[in-house]
């Protein structure tokens, strides 16, 4: 299991998780996910929330986005980070390789994101009702010739959020097969969506101001040796 626990305590845990692991099970994939390796390794998260398939799951990661998690050890742990998420307490930061050059360096994506009615299970930013408030903020760290590295903080926590508002800036994430453009670019060697969850900081149950980093995983890593 593509895993790592960075830290434990009785109430949560902090983990890194690599690319191609679902958070949860799901009615496709009831093997490779965070909750089968968490209920093997840490039984007693079977009890705690509120989905019999998402036990622990506070927040989730798509399945191609790597990086940091925050899984609840018991019931009061669970509502305490529900609740954090929901009044935005928790920052979050990523780091992402985007095509093409942005006009504006730094700022804010203020869209709101609803499901499209197109195929495919995809979310979009187009007027359709219901939508849903989603705000994000980036800040570019490096420029290459076709593409550009960016850190995103999310403000909001909705389903492809950082990928939904990337493209509809125009700047789709690189390898993304979901919300590519037509004839996108894609890095050479580049095997899925470079999005990495980087920097988790939040208030612990006891108070105390808890802050996680995660290193850009190899492969992303060689990917930016190239561009270079």
């Amino acid at each position: 299991m593509k895993i790592s626990v960075i830290h434990e305590n009785k109430d949560f845990l902090v983990i890194d998780k690599l690319a191609g692991v679902l958070s949860h099970q799901t009615d496709k994939e009831t093997e490779n996910t965070v909750t089968n390796f968490l209920i093997e390794q840490y039984p007693e998260i079977k009890e705690v929330g509120e989905d019999k398939k998402r036990p622990g799951i506070v927040h989730r990661l798509d399945k191609d986005t790597s990086g940091l998690m925050i899984i609840a050890r018991n019931n009061e742990a669970f509502f305490y980070f529900k609740e954090q998420f929901k009044k935005k307490l928790v920052q979050k930061k990523y780091i992402t390789l985007v095509v093409g050059q942005l006009k504006e360096k730094e700022g804010i994506i203020d869209k709101s994101i609803g499901r499209s009615r197109k195929k495919g299970f995809k979310q979009t930013v187009a007027p359709i009702v219901p939508r849903k408030e989603a705000v994000t903020e980036y800040k570019v760290l490096k420029e290459y010739k076709d593409y550009s590295l960016v850190e995103v903080s999310p403000k909001t926590g909705r389903m492809h959020q950082i990928r939904v508002h990337l493209a509809s800036i125009g700047h789709p994430i690189a390898g993304d097969k979901k919300y590519k453009f037509k004839r996108q670019l894609t890095p050479k060697n580049l095997k899925r969506q470079f999005l990495h969850a980087k920097d988790l900081k939040f208030y612990s149950i006891n108070g105390r101001i808890e802050e996680f980093l995660s290193k850009l995983p190899k492969e992303l890593e060689e990917v930016l040796c190239q561009l270079n």
